[in-house]
Formats: structure tokens, C-alpha cells, sequence
């Protein structure tokens, strides 16, 4: 049995329509600190992101068996990122590391990842160093870590992923930071003093589908800019800046040409309407870009709650202080509430 004064590890675990992969990832969380000899206590913190198979109940059964396992559902799906945050946010080890379900992220580093945290670095990531997929997507992937790496001012960690260890310290600070678009993985790196990464190869998902298709993940990359840099937008104004002085050298030639040389022009309808699109366009493209970071003003300013927790499993009275409903499941105690929002303090 684990030392009551050992440290405690809570591996944050976000899940969406997981139902094959849930026990497999609890045993190998379970494993892992077992054969660590009681140096670390555990607890596993489960965020359902409103599944709609029967990943929630079979999470429920592992709870019945181990209060160690503790768990949340929402109300409904509120995005990966949000899931993650909210389990940081309920964590109450000395320690949080965000594991996803499908076990491509091997436990199997932890033991790593602990050792690096003991000597004093206050994240730690997994560095991934070889995937499982075309050789297009790990470009465009290496190229998009470098080129946000180069436009951001934070402390990003290349090739890193949101398979980390994350010290306490950083988790209050999550706490008290109310962002309604968190880019989970770059707010971590901001907030870390000590950051260190761990080099992995990420291994192939061996049951259900993956969460992340091709217009997710552009999403995601997209998030990622928006949450880190303002480059979007410098650009937006530097090309608006440029197709202006440009506009103004020809109009400056095209009358010089015609008032003093006499020139005669053709009516050149192609040309016109080419431009004409051309500046409608990119009016368009830019337009696009601001409202990306209006839309996520107008979020924030709503303070609205990061995530509502409908299902509350193994979770301390205080967490569920306000859910007006309770019952009772064998092995555990389950509240539930339709109402009751989790956000930032």
C-alpha cells in the first residue's frame, strides 16, 4: 500500500465515446503506479465530454471499485481542450498528468516523467518523436509546431503534445485564469519556470476512432495561433498597409500617364473585374481573421462557464456543494445536476 505522506499523482483523463478504451487505460494507469512500490499514491480524474455510448457507466463501474477513480460528465461536448482544463482544474495532487484514452501517449513514460519532476522542473512534456501516420501529416505537423513556435512569445515546447506533467503550482494558477478558449498544452508552457521535454515515440491507436479528423486538427491549429500570437492579425494590417501603397504608385501612374504623356488605355474589363475580385477576396480573408478574435472577445466578456458538469463520480463534498440532486450507485457516491457550472474561480 502507498505511503499516506507519499506524494499524490492525478492523471487527468478526457474522454469522448471511449467505451473500448476506458478499462484499458485504467489498468495501465493502475499498473504503472504499482510497480512503482508505493513511492506515489494515484487518483484518475475522468472528464466525459457528453459521450453517447456507454463510456460513462463503465466509468462508473471502475469508480464502484476503486474510489481512487473519480469522474465527471457534462452536459454536453464542450470541446477537448475545455475537458482537459476542467480536469487540472480538479486535481488535487501534487501533480496532474493528462493522459488521453486511447493509450497512443504509453504510461509506461511516467516513471520519467516523475523523476525529472522530483529534481524541480515544473512541466514536462512528452516530445513526440516518431507517429504513426503519411508522411504529409507529420510534415505538416513539424512545420506547424516550428512556425507557431517562431511567431509566439511563449515558452512552447516543439513537437509537444498535451501528454505532460503539470506541478501543482501551475494547477492553482489554472484555477484563478478564466479563458474561454484555453489552449490548454501553450498555457501550460507559458505559465512553466522550469520546462524540460521527454523524447517518445507515439504509438498506433488499437481500438475506437480518433476524435481529431483532418478539419479538427485544423481547428486545433488554428486555436493555437489565436491563443498565441496576434501574427494574424500584424499580417492583415501589413498587407493592407502594402496593397495601399501599391494601389497608390499605380493610380499616382495611370493618371501621370494619361494627364502629361497622353497616353490612350484599354478598356481592359478583364483586368478590372480580376482586381476587383481580388480585393473583395482578401477584404474577406481579413475580415475572417478579425472576427476570429472579436468572436473570442465577445466569449470572454460574456463570462460564461468553462465547462457544466451534469454528473459528479468520487468527488470531494466541496465539488458538488451545489448540486441540488444526489443518489446513490453501489461502490460510490454519484451527484447529479443539470445546472451546476465549473469555472474558474
Amino acid at each position: 500500500m502507498p505511503d499516506q505522506a507519499a506524494p499524490l499523482i492525478s492523471v487527468v483523463i478526457p474522454v469522448y465515446n471511449e467505451e473500448a478504451n476506458v478499462s484499458a487505460a485504467y489498468e495501465a494507469v493502475d499498473a504503472v503506479f504499482a510497480s512503482l512500490g508505493g513511492r506515489y499514491r494515484y487518483e484518475i480524474v475522468f472528464t466525459d465530454n457528453h459521450s453517447t455510448d456507454l463510456t460513462f457507466p463503465r466509468i462508473a463501474e471502475i469508480a464502484k471499485a476503486n474510489p481512487r477513480v473519480r469522474a465527471v460528465r457534462f452536459a454536453r461536448n464542450f470541446g477537448f481542450h475545455r475537458s482537459v482544463i476542467t480536469g487540472y482544474r480538479l486535481a488535487q495532487g501534487d501533480a496532474a498528468i493528462q493522459l488521453d484514452c486511447d493509450l497512443q501517449d504509453p504510461p509506461a513514460i511516467f516513471p520519467q516523467f516523475l523523476e525529472l519532476w522530483e529534481k524541480g522542473h515544473d512541466v514536462v512534456v512528452g516530445v513526440r518523436r516518431f507517429r504513426n501516420e503519411g508522411a504529409l501529416l507529420q510534415w505538416g505537423r513539424r512545420t506547424y509546431y516550428r512556425l507557431l513556435k517562431k511567431v509566439s512569445s511563449d515558452n512552447l515546447m516543439l513537437d509537444g503534445g498535451d501528454f505532460r506533467l503539470v506541478d501543482r503550482s501551475i494547477l492553482d494558477q489554472l484555477r484563478r485564469i478564466d479563458d474561454t478558449s484555453p489552449y490548454t498544452r501553450g498555457l501550460t508552457s507559458l505559465l512553466a519556470a522550469n520546462q524540460i521535454g521527454v523524447p517518445y515515440d507515439r504509438a498506433v491507436r488499437e481500438q475506437g476512432k480518433s476524435k481529431f479528423p483532418l478539419m479538427k486538427l485544423i481547428a486545433l491549429a488554428i486555436d493555437g495561433f489565436i491563443a498565441h500570437s496576434t501574427m494574424p492579425l500584424r499580417i492583415a494590417s501589413a498587407a493592407g498597409i502594402v496593397i495601399a501603397v501599391i494601389t497608390g504608385f499605380a493610380s499616382f501612374f495611370y493618371l501621370a500617364a494619361r494627364l502629361f504623356f497622353g497616353m490612350s488605355w484599354p478598356e481592359g474589363f478583364a483586368t478590372t473585374t480580376i482586381l476587383i475580385l481580388f480585393g473583395i477576396s482578401l477584404n474577406a480573408i481579413f475580415l475572417g481573421i478579425i472576427g476570429e478574435y472579436i468572436g473570442r472577445i465577445y466569449d470572454q466578456i460574456r463570462l460564461r462557464p468553462t465547462t457544466v458538469i451534469e454528473q459528479f463520480i468520487n468527488m470531494p463534498p466541496d465539488t458538488a456543494a451545489t448540486a441540488p440532486l444526489g443518489y446513490s450507485l453501489a461502490g460510490g457516491h454519484v451527484q447529479s445536476s443539470a445546472d451546476t457550472s465549473l469555472r474558474a474561480s
